[in-house]
This record gives structure tokens, C-alpha cells and sequence, in this order.
């Protein structure tokens, strides 16, 4: 229980921007409560062991780091560390009826040579420098505001300095730069990827959400570069908890709110303890779930302040306030473990470099145009798009003495254009085809089926079977022979579909990032009541004065960050 009736900050979720501001407040000689309904903090960005008996601590749902800002990292003296990776991405293809594909990284000479083996010429090469030479300017200029009061669009927009980024970024689907700039479908494809991580669009969505979705990802850092955390999310997120508690913060785990009301001066926050096992552990080994404890019971904390490091729809269901638009994800998560990485069909790259940085599946321009146009009307996409990357390439640590002598892996694959609405009935026959067109995307790149060796859940399987099939098409080798048995047999690997988020993190309709990304400026037209984070100094701001949203919902929300979490401790301290 809380030690104490009264705090000037009581913070709603301990995820890592709750940890966050809760860190900074503590510093600042501030009272703070962390209010976490698990029983672990970290939210999504945990570590856990999957897999039965098998010595591997998987970053289980967020699993890259590019927007957290080093000033965070320092101001809170936090112990956690990240590596580049040598490799940007892989793309296989055929073209001529043999195996080739895309690498970008391992150095300029290198990428350019990959680009004129795919396309015949350096001209795909010399745009794709052009263009990425321009959101890197923008990255420069637009990341180091993320931490700053909010600023106005005009502002930022003379702060950017370059009408034709402006237009290309924050006024025009990013489609019409994509078809302009450069001629080779799989080379659009690979650029328009990072406008639909976690976000279900069209490259010409006139609502711009993908445009949204790519700034994002391509000024973290002020380089758009996305790297491994060493140990794994859970590594972030402990040396968060650390932090906090260190500087005087209490964190109570196994703590639900269930209410909250506030006359704008001061609140009272209701809770229900014994939701979890409060204080068996942190980030690194997480339970994923938390169900309530025999003899929970309840109480009040009352606080100068109250920090909600939950959705806009949590908010408003605390507040007793009318819900907001529904959310929706839109994307699969799978985990893997595997005794050796699978050779590729295409013989000039080693798999090791294939699979260091985003290997690409299903995801040029015209099939992620055909794979959204089927989940919109309802359909599962016939050859899902999917992303995979090995942590332990970068970061061996995250697997035990034993499987890193043997030469395990990890492999993670992130899937898109699969929204909720799929799956909102509870579907076995959906989850079923999805998994079947997904393992078929990676198997058309193996050379065995990986489906010889999931688990008993029928729809997971065969959505997994379609993913893994389309790999499979790209390999010299099926991946079910390179995956892993766990201590009961069973193979390593591991699927989330956005209705697993909602159930195990209640992400609003599975979505990462709680609900459409905003542009990091202030919206003019903004509502304070009815659009909580949207509107104020800091974009953490809601209709109630003492009320703030610092979770991924907030304006410079999204990803793992810890910007909103700053962001809000800030307007608490006026700063």
C-alpha cells in the first residue's frame, strides 16, 4: 500500500514515460507516487523469457530505441547504453528470374554497389542519398524541439528552413515524394516502410497519418539511426525504476487506479491494490499479464498533481468523461528463437548481415499497396508485409553463456497492415489465414517450412505459417529448421496480434502508439477539453489544470522516448 495519503505527484502507469517524469519529479524534491497495475513496471517496453526452460531474455513487444533523447539518458544518470547497427536494412527480391536484393549500410561504397546490382545504375542510389540527405536535415532541426515547449507550426516550419522538406513531410502525402523520387518499386517500398510502422494507411492517405508516422522515424537522434538497447527493453526500463527510487520516488506494482477527480487545484486518485503480486520484479523478466489477487482491496491518495501515463480513452474512462475515437493497431509481433540463422537464396549476403539490420519481407511499393487495400476491405492481406531483425547480433548479452556458445539467434518480426477490426469477433478463422499468408511470406525465403514446427494454436499457426512462408521464398533453407524447442519441446516462437496488446497492455485497439501520431507542433485548432495533449505549452496538457497525459498519446508521443514523460514533469515544474 501507498506510505502515504498525500503526494504532489501521483503518476498513473508505470510504463517508461511514467518512470520518466516520475524520475524527474523525485529529483526535483517533489513527492511521487507510481501507480503500476502489473506487477512490473516498463509497460511495453519489457524484457521477458518466453520460451519454457531456455535461457533468453527477449525485448517482447517494443524492441528498437531511436527517439529517446541522450538528454534524458544523462539528466537522470541512467545506466543504459545502445548500439548502432552496421546494417540499415536487407530487401530480397527476384529479378530475372534469380534471387537478389537491397542492402543498405556496412558503408557508402558497399550500399551503392547493392543499388546498382538491383536496378542496372547508380540513379536510384543518387536519389535515395538526395533524399534521405534531406530528412536528415530535417531530423537535425526538428528532434532537439521535442523536449522544448511545444512550438507553434509557423515556427517550426521556419525552424525546419526548407520549403520543399515542409511540403514533402508535413503538407503532401509522402506518396507523391515516393513516386517522384524514385522509379524502382522495391526501393519505394523500403522508403515508404517507415510511414506505416504500427499505423494502417495508404501511401496517399490525404489524412497524412503516414507522413506522421515517417517523421517519427526518421529524426531520432537528429539521425533517424534505430538502435539496440543493450540487454533489452527491460534494461531501459529497470535502470528507469532505479532512477526513480533512487531519488525518492515510491513505486507501488500490483496498483490499478480506478478513478480520478480533480477540481484543477487538487485530486484524488482511486486505486485497487493487489491486481498483480506487487514488487516481484521490473522491466527485465516481465509477466506480460496481471490478473486480480484473492483479497485485493482498495484505496484514496490524494495529489497536487496527477500524471496519466495511459491512453486518451484511460483518461477519459477515469474522468468519468465521454470516450474519445476509438484507437486500432495494426500490426503482428513475433518473437523467435533459433539455434542458427537461416542461409538466403541470394548467395552475395551473408546472413549475418541480412538479418542485423530490418530484413524487409513483402514490402514493395505495390504489394504493400495490395496488402493494405485487402485489410481494408476486410480481408486478411494474401502476402502480409512483415519487418525481422536479430537483436543478439548486436547484443549477445540478451541470450545465456550456454545458447551464445551454440550460436543461437533471436529473430523478431514486426507485421503491418493487420488492424484490429480483423480480429475484433474473435475470429479463429482469421487469426488462422493471417498466420498462414504471413509464415508463407517467410518461407518462400526458407529452405524447410516453418510451419512443421508451431505450437498447438491453430490460428496462430497458420498466420504465422503465411508470415513465415513469405521469408521462407527468400531462403536457401526453411526457418522451422533453424527454430528452437523450448524445455517441454515446443518451438520457440511466439505471435501478438493488436486484440494481445489490448488484452496484456490495454493499448486501445492494440494501437502502439494509443491513437494516430500528432505533428510535433501545436495544433491551432485544437481542443483543450475534448483532445487531452493536444493543446498547451507542453502538449501534455488536458482541460483540468492539474491533469496531465504523459503517455504515447501526448503530442511527441509514440515509440519509446520518454518525451512525454519529460515533457510533463516539466510543465509541473514550470520550466
Amino acid at each position: 500500500m501507498p506510505a502515504h495519503q498525500v503526494y504532489d505527484a501521483v503518476i498513473v502507469g508505470g510504463g517508461h514515460n511514467g518512470l520518466v517524469a516520475a524520475a524527474y519529479l523525485a529529483r526535483a524534491g517533489k513527492s511521487v507516487l507510481v501507480l503500476e497495475r502489473l506487477r512490473h513496471t516498463g509497460g511495453a517496453a519489457v524484457s521477458t523469457r518466453p520460451f519454457a526452460g531456455v535461457d533468453a531474455r527477449l525485448s517482447r513487444y517494443s524492441y528498437l530505441v531511436s527517439l529517446l533523447p541522450p538528454k534524458i539518458v544523462d539528466d537522470l544518470g541512467l545506466r543504459f547504453a545502445v548500439r548502432k547497427r552496421t546494417v540499415s536494412s536487407y530487401t530480397p527480391a527476384v529479378r530475372d528470374g534469380r534471387p537478389t536484393g537491397l542492402l543498405v549500410g556496412g558503408g557508402e561504397r558497399r550500399t551503392r554497389e547493392s543499388f546498382r546490382r538491383l536496378t542496372g545504375s547508380d540513379a536510384e542510389h543518387t536519389a535515395w542519398q538526395e533524399f534521405y540527405g534531406m530528412t536528415r536535415r530535417v531530423a537535425e532541426r526538428v528532434f532537439p524541439t521535442l523536449t522544448e515547449p511545444l512550438p507553434a507550426r509557423a515556427a517550426l516550419r521556419e525552424r525546419v528552413a526548407d520549403e520543399t522538406a515542409w511540403r514533402t513531410i508535413f503538407e503532401e502525402p509522402i506518396g507523391v515524394a515516393v513516386e517522384e523520387r524514385f522509379r524502382d518499386d522495391l526501393v519505394r517500398g523500403v522508403v515508404l516502410t517507415d510511414a506505416l510502422i504500427g499505423t494502417f494507411a495508404d501511401a496517399h492517405d490525404p489524412s497524412l497519418a503516414q507522413n506522421r508516422c515517417f517523421l517519427y522515424h526518421v529524426i531520432g537522434g537528429g539521425t533517424g539511426d534505430w538502435d539496440v538497447p543493450v540487454g533489452g527493453m527491460g534494461a531501459f526500463t529497470d535502470a528507469l525504476a532505479l532512477a526513480a527510487r533512487t531519488a525518492g520516488a515510491e513505486i507501488a506494482t500490483g496498483h490499478e487506479v480506478t478513478a480520478l477527480r480533480t477540481d484543477g487545484r487538487t485530486a484524488e486518485v482511486d486505486f485497487r491494490s493487489g491486481t498483480g503480486e506487487a514488487g516481484a520484479g521490473t522491466g527485465a523478466d516481465a509477466d506480460a499479464g496481471s490478473a486480480p489477487a484473492p483479497g485485493a482491496s482498495g484505496g484514496t491518495v490524494a495529489a497536487r498533481h496527477v500524471l496519466v501515463n495511459a491512453s486518451p480513452e484511460a483518461l477519459a474512462a477515469l474522468l468519468g468523461d465521454p470516450a474519445p475515437e476509438r484507437a486500432e493497431g495494426a500490426q503482428l509481433k513475433v518473437n523467435m528463437l533459433l539455434t542458427r540463422l537461416p542461409r538466403l537464396r541470394d548467395t552475395a549476403v551473408d546472413p549475418r548481415e541480412a538479418f542485423a539490420g530490418t530484413f524487409h519481407i513483402g514490402e514493395g511499393y505495390e504489394a504493400l499497396a495490395t496488402a493494405y487495400a485487402q485489410a481494408a476491405s476486410g480481408a486478411l492481406p494474401a502476402a502480409p508485409p512483415s519487418e525481422i531483425y536479430c537483436h543478439s547480433l548486436t547484443d549477445p548479452s540478451i541470450l545465456g553463456p550456454d545458447l551464445a556458445a551454440r550460436g543461437y539467434q533471436t529473430l523478431t518480426l514486426f507485421g503491418l497492415h493487420t488492424p484490429a477490426r480483423l480480429f475484433a469477433d474473435g475470429d479463429d478463422k482469421a487469426r488462422e489465414e493471417l498466420l498462414a499468408a504471413t509464415v508463407a511470406q517467410l518461407d518462400a525465403h526458407l529452405a524447410e517450412p516453418l510451419a512443421d514446427c508451431l505450437a498447438d494454436d491453430k490460428a496462430r499457426e497458420e498466420l504465422l505459417a503465411a508470415t513465415v512462408a513469405q521469408l521462407d521464398a527468400h531462403l536457401a533453407e526453411p526457418l522451422a529448421d533453424c527454430l528452437a524447442t523450448d524445455a517441454e519441446g515446443r518451438p520457440c516462437i511466439e505471435a501478438k496480434t493488436p486484440l494481445d496488446l489490448e488484452r496484456d497492455l490495454r493499448l486501445p485497439g492494440g494501437n502502439i502508439f494509443h491513437r494516430p501520431l500528432s505533428f510535433p507542433y501545436a495544433e491551432e485548432d485544437a481542443g483543450g477539453a475534448g483532445d487531452p495533449g493536444r493543446t498547451g505549452r507542453w502538449g501534455v496538457e488536458t482541460a483540468h489544470a492539474n491533469v496531465l497525459l504523459c503517455g504515447a498519446g501526448a503530442v511527441r508521443g509514440g515509440g519509446v522516448s520518454g518525451v512525454p514523460g519529460h515533457n510533463a514533469a516539466m510543465a509541473v515544474l514550470g520550466r
